[in-house]
């Protein structure tokens, strides 16, 4: 039985990855913003472990973890959490390019910092879900790609750092994912949201899956998702 840590379990992506580890029997470490959502999380996934921190502000997050039980060991940290606002550089405030660089790059870079004596000890496995994003910077995504250029970063960097731990990590790249933040990006947008048109969750937890399962002495470092068509 594998144990995972998963940031984001609560929606989209997050929650597709939890319930496949779950049914195949592995032992879950969720992390919640609060203590309120922590009780949602261990209601939805019964027998999943919960911890309270919240990525927003990942200086504290060293001692929210401090004030609390954490694994002996992990097999894997998945971090699937993030935020999203969209905006042109000239209309971008400092406050908004903050929330989203301390949401999806410092606090995944906390978070890691802080459980890999854990990942260490279990030779385990850092996924970062990553966004085409990351890869590509488009017109109103400036601060939110920003933030995924920079998480890729983290990973390459991370990468090459923990081999000689035997510490695998991968970033995962999905395209437009029909998920609750993919709708808050139609309104924005002020377009039409046809779940339908973009990839299921699911689908990008079988992704992730693969990389995971992937035998040891192997490693996928990179992997791209897309809609058909």
């Amino acid at each position: 039985m594998a144990t995972h840590l998963i940031t984001g379990a609560g929606s989209g992506i997050g929650t597709a990855v939890a319930e496949r580890l779950a049914e195949r029997g592995d032992e879950l470490w969720l992390l919640a913003r609060d203590a309120g959502r922590a009780k949602d999380l261990a209601g939805r996934f019964p027998g999943a472990k919960t911890l309270v921190g919240d990525l927003a502000e990942p200086e504290r997050l060293s001692w929210a973890l401090s004030h609390q039980t954490l694994p002996d060991r992990l097999d894997s940290l998945l971090h699937i959490a993030g935020v999203v606002e969209l905006g042109e550089i000239g209309e971008l405030t400092p406050k908004v390019w903050n929330q989203q660089l301390a949401t999806n790059l410092v606090a995944p870079a906390e978070l890691t910092r802080l459980l890999l004596p854990q990942l260490r000890a279990a030779q385990g496995h850092v996924l970062f879900v990553n966004s085409g994003a990351g890869l590509r910077a488009n017109a109103q995504w400036g601060a939110y790609a920003a933030s995924k250029h920079g998480l890729k970063a983290l990973a390459d960097a991370l990468r090459w750092e923990e081999s000689g731990n035997g510490v695998r990590v991968t970033s995962v790249y999905p395209g437009r994912t029909a998920t609750p933040m993919q709708q808050k990006v139609h309104q924005q947008e002020g377009k039409e949201y046809d779940a339908s048109r973009w990839i299921a969750p699911e689908s990008v937890a079988t992704t992730i899956l693969t990389a995971l399962d992937m035998p040891r002495g192997t490693e996928i470092t990179d992997l791209s998702v897309r809609p058909q068509g």
